[in-house]
């Protein structure tokens, strides 16, 4: 997470004695609920909620329905173009999740939600892998047991697994969406941070540029409330006696924020620099970068587009969310490229040349690059270009 971040009442140590008035209080306890959230045991982040009644009351649980991730029909090893832009709206920002390709340490979803929430529950958790929801388009406000927060275009949003929440957008007809889940937990990279976990001046970003919740929602109301649960094969519905978000304070390095992609500072040299000068997130198996618009190579005789290369140890994939992609012929906003491991890929014919009368581009774009192979799924091979493999040929 990047930075410690604390929000409403809390006592003045952990597991200590935290008061309420009697006359309010759950069975006449009179205290808080202490409520540990860890990552990875209790070795790496975690964060202590603080809750009006048990977090652990639940009046019944059922097998909400079965979903299990599966490969396409089987393809040759080659080059992917996928077409998202004009996927039909359909579900909500939960089961309306279409798959597009996996591994084990990585699903990369797109929702083009129709529906702020299905009927059948009010809150949704991935229990299994942390979201991170890139705004295409949309904005509003995500709420959750840490808080309320405000997401708009081009932020990343990331929700630690475990947390209950629920998307509240501006307007459902403008939200579309890049789902990742991560299997890991979320990191600023290691080399970003210097040895007192401050990130390092002369990242690509700073403190500043996260923004975690900024208001406690601290709702206090018996009743039924239905949390929907996502993990491995299975969504469990869980009625809850109270509501989830009754939470009077908290603190810690585990809760969701936002980072917009506009806020990334891109570095640029006399001549191309490699992607990992556009990395954002580090994850167990994948990175994500953002191609952010920036000011192209200085070198008088530089080439302005990538070389040629092999991904010799890694799948590589770039979400296109707008302008003009340099190097590419034929790619739209909202398209997907997958170059695997294992053969090569570069500049489209015609893109080197045109490249040197450029000084800038306005490109944006989302990568991530996984270390072991995709499968693809039948949905994203309905999207697929299967002339994209030809592209090169001029």
């Amino acid at each position: 997470m990047p930075q410690y971040h604390q929000l409403g009442a809390l006592p003045r140590k952990h597991h200590i004695k935290f008061p309420r008035e009697t006359a309010a209080s759950y069975k006449g306890e009179g205290l808080h609920y202490e409520h540990v959230v860890t990552t990875e045991g209790f070795d790496r982040a975690y964060s202590i909620l603080y809750h009006l009644k048990p977090p652990t009351r639940v009046k019944s649980v059922e097998l909400f329905k079965e979903f299990a991730l599966k490969p396409g029909a089987p393809t040759p090893l080659r080059h992917h173009h996928l077409k998202s832009a004009a996927m039909a709206r359909a579900g909500d920002p939960y089961t309306g999740r279409v798959p597009l390709m996996f591994n084990a340490d990585i699903g990369a979803y797109r929702c083009r939600p129709a529906t702020a929430m299905a009927a059948g529950y009010d809150f949704y958790r991935n229990g299994q892998s942390d979201d991170v929801i890139f705004v295409w388009a949309g904005g509003g406000w995500l709420e959750s047991q840490y808080g309320r927060l405000r997401y708009r275009q081009d932020d990343y949003v990331v929700i630690p697994r475990g947390t209950i929440y629920r998307l509240v957008p501006d307007d459902i007809a403008k939200e579309d969406y890049l789902i990742i889940e991560s299997t890991h937990p979320v990191r600023i990279p290691e080399r970003y941070l210097h040895k007192e976990g401050q990130i390092r001046m002369g990242a690509p970003y700073s403190e500043r540029d996260f923004h975690g919740p900024t208001e406690n929602l601290t709702v206090d109301k018996e009743g039924d409330f239905a949390v929907l649960t996502k993990d491995r094969t299975r969504f469990t519905r869980n009625i809850m006696a109270g509501h989830p978000h009754d939470v009077v304070g908290w603190d810690g390095y585990l809760y969701p924020f936002t980072f917009n992609a506009n806020d990334f500072e891109p570095l640029t040299g006399t001549v191309h620099l490699p992607p990992p000068v556009h990395q954002t997130f580090e994850m167990h198996g994948f990175v994500m970068c953002t191609f952010a618009p920036r000011y192209l190579d200085h070198h008088p005789e530089a080439i302005k587009v990538p070389w040629a290369h092999d991904n010799t140890e890694a799948d590589e994939v770039l979400f296109y969310v707008r302008g003009n992609f340099g190097s590419r012929k034929g790619i739209e906003s909202g398209s997907f490229t997958l170059h695997p491991q294992g053969i090569p890929h570069g500049p489209h014919p015609g893109t080197t040349l045109k490249s040197f009368e450029h000084t800038r581009t306005d490109e944006l774009a989302v990568m991530f690059d996984t270390q072991y192979p995709l499968e693809l799924t039948a949905e994203a091979l309905a999207m697929d270009d299967p002339n994209y493999p030809l592209s090169w040929l001029g």
